[in-house]
């Protein structure tokens, strides 16, 4: 990894822990940004989302900033994920390096991803699952945007550490933007754009491959991810 992207991700983590502080993750914007009252609304409620980090995300957080400073000239891919989700092992997480695929279904084309999640005991004692992505904003970017989805696009952050429930909600927000963006702009929303195909990559059902003994290893079964109301049947998104 080149030395600007750990600087930009350096920033990242800089600003989520800001933004838990009395200092705001975005110091200064104005009504001038935005050319509707409504976007200024998507513009504080996306805020209002990133700041609610918890002690352990921004503890997580931390922790995968210093590896992945320490692994340099590496890119951001498959290979980088699996020792990442080994050093989080090593440090004490149950981390698993997650592996989503999905087939077409009508209006949304097939596909794969990957991702890092981490199982671990909230301070009521219940099972809490945090989905761990290391290239989360590249995710949402558009090579056009319109000057207000690029706003909304610029403010998400590098690496994305969070609930079900809250990359959801950015997800949910973040595609309705997009459509508007591409309407803007007289164009159709290409299909990997959409809310179900963004939801597929992190909230479908997925294979796990398991740190162990200092390497890797796929588990004999697949592992549905539980996101309460999100489940991938035959292929397809279910609700």
């Amino acid at each position: 990894m080149g030395s600007l992207e750990e600087e930009e991700l350096v920033q990242m983590v800089q600003d989520f822990i800001e933004s838990e502080s009395s200092s705001p993750m975005f110091p200064s914007f104005s009504n001038r940004h935005f050319p509707s009252s409504n976007h200024l609304t998507e513009f504080s409620a996306l805020q209002e989302i990133l700041r609610s980090g918890t002690e352990a995300e921004m503890e997580i957080l931390e922790i995968v900033l210093k590896h992945i400073r320490s692994k340099r000239g590496v890119q951001k891919n498959s290979g980088l994920k699996k020792w990442l989700a080994m050093r989080l092992k090593m440090n004490g997480f149950h981390a698993s390096l997650c592996q989503t695929s999905w087939l077409t279904s009508l209006g949304c084309p097939g596909g794969d991803y990957e991702y890092i999640d981490i199982v671990m005991e909230n301070e009521n004692g219940d099972t809490m699952r945090l989905i761990v992505d290391i290239d989360f904003k590249s995710q949402f970017e558009l090579a056009r945007p319109t000057p207000t989805y690029k706003k909304l696009t610029d403010a998400l952050p590098s690496i994305f550490i969070g609930t079900e429930e809250k990359l959801n909600k950015i997800i949910s927000m973040l595609c309705s933007a997009a459509k508007q963006s591409f309407r803007e702009a007289g164009l159709y929303v290409p299909p990997w754009r959409t809310t179900t195909y963004m939801q597929s990559k992190w909230l479908s059902a997925c294979h796990k491959v398991a740190a162990m003994n200092g390497g890797f290893g796929r588990e004999n079964r697949e592992v549905k991810t539980k996101g309460g109301a999100h489940s991938l049947a035959n292929g397809h998104l279910q609700w």
